[in-house]
Protein backbone atom coordinates (compact mmCIF):
# COMPACT_ATOMS: atom_id res chain seq x y z
CA UNK A 1 0.00 0.00 0.00
CA UNK A 2 1.40 3.32 -0.60
CA UNK A 3 1.94 6.06 1.93
CA UNK A 4 -0.56 8.91 1.76
CA UNK A 5 1.66 12.07 0.22
CA UNK A 6 -0.66 14.29 -1.26
CA UNK A 7 -3.56 16.18 0.20
CA UNK A 8 -5.95 17.66 -2.50
CA UNK A 9 -8.32 20.55 -0.78
CA UNK A 10 -11.77 22.05 -2.22
CA UNK A 11 -11.37 25.68 -1.59
CA UNK A 12 -15.05 27.39 -1.00
CA UNK A 13 -15.64 26.40 2.64
CA UNK A 14 -12.97 24.20 3.55
CA UNK A 15 -9.70 26.15 3.40
CA UNK A 16 -11.63 30.14 2.69
CA UNK A 17 -14.37 31.36 4.03
CA UNK A 18 -15.76 33.01 1.08
CA UNK A 19 -19.36 33.34 1.87
CA UNK A 20 -19.75 37.12 2.18
CA UNK A 21 -17.73 37.99 -0.82
CA UNK A 22 -19.21 35.19 -2.97
CA UNK A 23 -22.82 36.55 -1.36
CA UNK A 24 -22.33 40.34 -2.48
CA UNK A 25 -21.38 39.24 -5.88
CA UNK A 26 -24.44 37.15 -6.47
CA UNK A 27 -26.47 39.78 -5.18
CA UNK A 28 -24.93 42.98 -7.31
CA UNK A 29 -25.63 40.59 -10.52
CA UNK A 30 -29.17 39.99 -8.88
CA UNK A 31 -30.11 43.66 -8.94
CA UNK A 32 -28.41 44.81 -12.25
CA UNK A 33 -30.65 42.35 -13.83
CA UNK A 34 -33.89 43.31 -11.55
CA UNK A 35 -34.10 40.28 -9.85
CA UNK A 36 -34.23 40.14 -5.88
CA UNK A 37 -31.33 39.59 -3.74
CA UNK A 38 -30.84 36.84 -1.51
CA UNK A 39 -29.66 36.55 2.22
CA UNK A 40 -26.32 34.57 2.74
CA UNK A 41 -28.13 31.66 4.24
CA UNK A 42 -30.48 31.22 1.05
CA UNK A 43 -27.34 31.00 -0.75
CA UNK A 44 -25.05 28.45 1.26
CA UNK A 45 -26.44 25.68 -0.51
CA UNK A 46 -26.32 27.09 -3.78
CA UNK A 47 -22.44 27.18 -3.77
CA UNK A 48 -20.50 24.44 -4.68
CA UNK A 49 -20.95 23.48 -8.31
CA UNK A 50 -20.04 26.37 -10.07
CA UNK A 51 -21.11 30.21 -10.57
CA UNK A 52 -23.35 29.37 -13.31
CA UNK A 53 -25.36 26.82 -11.27
CA UNK A 54 -25.61 29.23 -8.03
CA UNK A 55 -27.65 31.28 -10.74
CA UNK A 56 -29.86 29.39 -12.38
CA UNK A 57 -30.18 27.91 -8.75
CA UNK A 58 -31.65 31.07 -7.29
CA UNK A 59 -32.57 32.90 -10.26
CA UNK A 60 -37.03 33.73 -10.36
CA UNK A 61 -38.26 30.24 -11.75
CA UNK A 62 -38.55 30.54 -15.65
CA UNK A 63 -35.75 32.90 -15.92
CA UNK A 64 -34.14 31.82 -19.44
CA UNK A 65 -30.66 30.46 -20.41
CA UNK A 66 -29.89 33.61 -22.78
CA UNK A 67 -30.24 35.84 -19.58
CA UNK A 68 -28.34 33.49 -17.31
CA UNK A 69 -25.59 33.61 -20.10
CA UNK A 70 -25.68 37.49 -19.64
CA UNK A 71 -25.35 37.29 -15.58
CA UNK A 72 -22.84 35.18 -15.82
CA UNK A 73 -19.88 37.61 -17.33
CA UNK A 74 -21.21 40.25 -14.83
CA UNK A 75 -20.87 38.21 -11.92
CA UNK A 76 -17.41 37.18 -12.98
CA UNK A 77 -16.14 40.97 -13.94
CA UNK A 78 -17.17 41.79 -10.27
CA UNK A 79 -16.39 39.20 -7.74
CA UNK A 80 -12.21 39.79 -10.03
CA UNK A 81 -12.81 42.94 -8.38
CA UNK A 82 -14.30 42.39 -4.53
CA UNK A 83 -13.41 38.17 -4.36
CA UNK A 84 -10.82 39.75 -1.64
CA UNK A 85 -13.08 41.90 0.37
CA UNK A 86 -14.05 39.98 3.80
CA UNK A 87 -12.44 36.79 2.28
CA UNK A 88 -10.16 34.72 4.22
CA UNK A 89 -8.70 31.06 5.82
CA UNK A 90 -10.52 29.86 7.97
CA UNK A 91 -9.15 29.66 11.70
CA UNK A 92 -6.42 26.98 11.89
CA UNK A 93 -6.11 26.13 8.24
CA UNK A 94 -2.69 27.89 7.98
CA UNK A 95 -1.18 25.96 10.60
CA UNK A 96 -2.42 22.94 9.14
CA UNK A 97 -0.73 23.50 5.87
CA UNK A 98 2.66 24.48 7.46
CA UNK A 99 2.60 20.77 9.47
CA UNK A 100 1.66 19.14 6.43
CA UNK A 101 4.19 20.98 4.35
CA UNK A 102 6.85 20.43 7.31
CA UNK A 103 6.01 16.29 7.46
CA UNK A 104 6.22 16.49 3.58
CA UNK A 105 3.22 16.18 2.44
CA UNK A 106 2.34 17.66 -1.66
CA UNK A 107 -0.60 20.11 -1.34
CA UNK A 108 -3.67 21.33 -3.74
CA UNK A 109 -6.38 23.11 -4.35
CA UNK A 110 -9.33 22.31 -6.64
CA UNK A 111 -12.19 24.29 -6.78
CA UNK A 112 -15.21 25.03 -9.21
CA UNK A 113 -14.63 28.76 -8.75
CA UNK A 114 -12.93 30.76 -12.01
CA UNK A 115 -9.32 29.77 -12.63
CA UNK A 116 -8.41 33.22 -12.49
CA UNK A 117 -9.58 33.95 -8.62
CA UNK A 118 -8.55 30.22 -7.56
CA UNK A 119 -4.89 31.47 -8.55
CA UNK A 120 -5.02 35.04 -7.09
CA UNK A 121 -7.01 33.50 -3.63
CA UNK A 122 -3.83 30.88 -3.73
CA UNK A 123 -1.49 33.18 -4.63
CA UNK A 124 -2.56 35.75 -1.37
CA UNK A 125 -3.11 32.65 1.30
CA UNK A 126 -1.24 29.79 0.42
CA UNK A 127 1.64 30.26 -1.94
CA UNK A 128 4.51 29.44 0.33
CA UNK A 129 2.44 26.11 1.29
CA UNK A 130 0.29 24.95 -1.65
CA UNK A 131 2.28 24.13 -5.11
CA UNK A 132 -0.72 23.64 -7.51
CA UNK A 133 -4.38 25.84 -7.56
CA UNK A 134 -6.61 24.73 -10.46
CA UNK A 135 -10.47 26.52 -10.92
CA UNK A 136 -12.92 26.80 -13.59
CA UNK A 137 -11.38 27.15 -16.97
CA UNK A 138 -11.78 25.67 -20.91
CA UNK A 139 -10.98 21.97 -21.55
CA UNK A 140 -11.40 20.49 -17.79
CA UNK A 141 -14.12 19.26 -16.83
CA UNK A 142 -15.52 21.11 -13.48
CA UNK A 143 -16.02 18.96 -10.34
CA UNK A 144 -17.95 16.27 -9.54
CA UNK A 145 -16.02 15.16 -12.61
CA UNK A 146 -12.56 13.63 -11.71
CA UNK A 147 -10.22 15.93 -14.40
CA UNK A 148 -9.40 19.03 -11.99
CA UNK A 149 -8.08 16.38 -9.21
CA UNK A 150 -6.58 14.20 -11.62
CA UNK A 151 -4.88 17.48 -13.26
CA UNK A 152 -3.68 18.39 -9.73
CA UNK A 153 -2.30 15.06 -9.14
CA UNK A 154 -0.21 14.91 -12.49
CA UNK A 155 1.23 17.81 -11.91
CA UNK A 156 1.98 17.40 -8.18
CA UNK A 157 3.98 13.89 -9.53
CA UNK A 158 1.49 11.87 -7.75
CA UNK A 159 -0.94 9.13 -8.06
CA UNK A 160 -4.45 8.40 -6.80
CA UNK A 161 -2.88 5.41 -3.94
CA UNK A 162 -0.81 8.36 -2.52
CA UNK A 163 -3.57 11.02 -2.12
CA UNK A 164 -6.53 12.28 0.09
CA UNK A 165 -9.27 14.72 -1.04
CA UNK A 166 -10.76 17.08 1.39
CA UNK A 167 -14.08 19.04 0.84
CA UNK A 168 -17.32 20.37 2.81
CA UNK A 169 -20.03 19.54 0.22
CA UNK A 170 -21.95 16.79 -1.84
CA UNK A 171 -19.76 17.96 -4.76
CA UNK A 172 -16.16 17.30 -2.77
CA UNK A 173 -17.77 14.22 -1.85
CA UNK A 174 -18.45 13.00 -5.14
CA UNK A 175 -15.63 14.43 -6.49
CA UNK A 176 -13.47 11.99 -4.41
CA UNK A 177 -15.27 9.45 -5.30
CA UNK A 178 -14.82 9.92 -9.09
CA UNK A 179 -11.31 10.91 -8.30
CA UNK A 180 -10.56 7.50 -6.28
CA UNK A 181 -10.06 9.14 -3.37
CA UNK A 182 -10.18 9.07 0.14
CA UNK A 183 -12.95 11.88 1.37
CA UNK A 184 -12.47 13.82 4.67
CA UNK A 185 -15.83 16.15 5.00
CA UNK A 186 -14.98 19.14 7.13
CA UNK A 187 -18.01 20.37 9.62
CA UNK A 188 -17.03 24.03 9.55
CA UNK A 189 -18.36 24.89 5.87
CA UNK A 190 -21.50 25.41 3.57
CA UNK A 191 -22.56 22.04 4.76
CA UNK A 192 -24.18 20.51 7.81
CA UNK A 193 -23.14 16.82 9.39
CA UNK A 194 -26.58 15.50 8.97
CA UNK A 195 -26.96 16.90 5.32
CA UNK A 196 -23.50 15.09 4.92
CA UNK A 197 -24.43 12.11 6.60
CA UNK A 198 -27.53 11.91 4.29
CA UNK A 199 -25.57 11.66 1.12
CA UNK A 200 -23.06 8.95 2.48
CA UNK A 201 -19.95 11.06 4.45
CA UNK A 202 -18.40 9.17 7.53
CA UNK A 203 -15.39 10.74 8.01
CA UNK A 204 -15.40 14.21 9.35
CA UNK A 205 -12.81 16.61 10.87
CA UNK A 206 -14.58 19.26 12.94
CA UNK A 207 -11.38 21.73 13.17
CA UNK A 208 -7.96 21.74 11.17
CA UNK A 209 -6.39 19.56 13.70
CA UNK A 210 -8.38 16.79 13.49
CA UNK A 211 -7.11 16.35 9.91
CA UNK A 212 -4.07 15.12 11.26
CA UNK A 213 -4.70 12.66 13.14
CA UNK A 214 -7.02 11.28 10.22
CA UNK A 215 -3.98 11.39 7.82
CA UNK A 216 -2.11 9.56 10.82
CA UNK A 217 -4.38 6.93 10.68
CA UNK A 218 -4.36 6.64 7.20
CA UNK A 219 -1.22 4.46 7.21
CA UNK A 220 -3.45 1.49 8.40
CA UNK A 221 -4.98 -0.35 5.87
CA UNK A 222 -8.19 -0.80 7.66
CA UNK A 223 -8.86 2.69 8.28
CA UNK A 224 -7.92 3.48 4.42
CA UNK A 225 -10.53 0.77 3.37
CA UNK A 226 -13.47 2.15 5.44
CA UNK A 227 -12.85 5.82 3.77
CA UNK A 228 -12.67 4.56 0.58
CA UNK A 229 -16.37 2.82 1.36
Amino acid sequence: MSKINTVIFDMDGTVLNTLDDLTTSVNYTMEKFGFPQRTLDEYRRAFGSGIRKTIELTVPEGTSQDVIDEMVPVFKEYYDVHCLDKTGPYAGIIELMRELKKRGYKMAIVSNKIDSAVKELNQKFFSEVVEVAIGEQDGIKRKPAPDMVVKAMDELGSSAEEAVYIGDSEVDFATAKNSNLPCISVLWGFRDKAYLEEIGASIFAEEPDNILEILTQLSSKKVRAQLQD
